[in-house]
């Protein structure tokens, strides 16, 4: 299972990327590999609130609809419009392709608190 190093992750297969004191967040190479081929993600708006860990927006694979949840709260500033029509590149490139949304977060400080690539390894080999 790929886990880049310079990412978060939260326990429901998430990961964040911070940058310029915004985070990009995506669903992690684990979460993919377990939904199989995905054929839809619903995302919000920009400009749409968002409420660490609360569902944002949902994956649907040939297999399940799975929710996202965000890993902190803050206001959507950027929506990946490609995974509209072509969703596969979740399955494809989870971390590069297929970030979801881009949040500027009310607290970045709740980055903190998300899972280390060590404690997420560790968490996906209990799963």
């Amino acid at each position: 299972m790929n886990v880049p190093k310079h990412l978060r992750y939260t326990e429901e297969h998430e990961w964040v990327k911070v940058e310029d004191n915004k985070v990009k967040i995506g669903i992690t190479d684990f979460a993919q590999d377990e939904l199989g081929d995905i054929v839809f993600v619903e995302l919000p708006e920009v400009g749409d609130e968002v409420t660490k860990d609360e569902p944002f927006g949902s994956v649907e694979s040939v297999k399940t609809v799975s929710e996202l949840y965000a890993p902190v709260s803050g206001k959507v500033v950027a929506v990946n419009e490609e995974l509209a029509d072509a969703p596969e590149l979740v399955n494809e490139s989870p971390y590069e392709k297929a970030w979801m949304i881009e949040v500027e977060p009310s607290d970045i400080s709740e980055v903190d608190t998300l899972l280390s690539p060590e404690d997420y390894e560790k968490h996906i080999q209990e799963d």
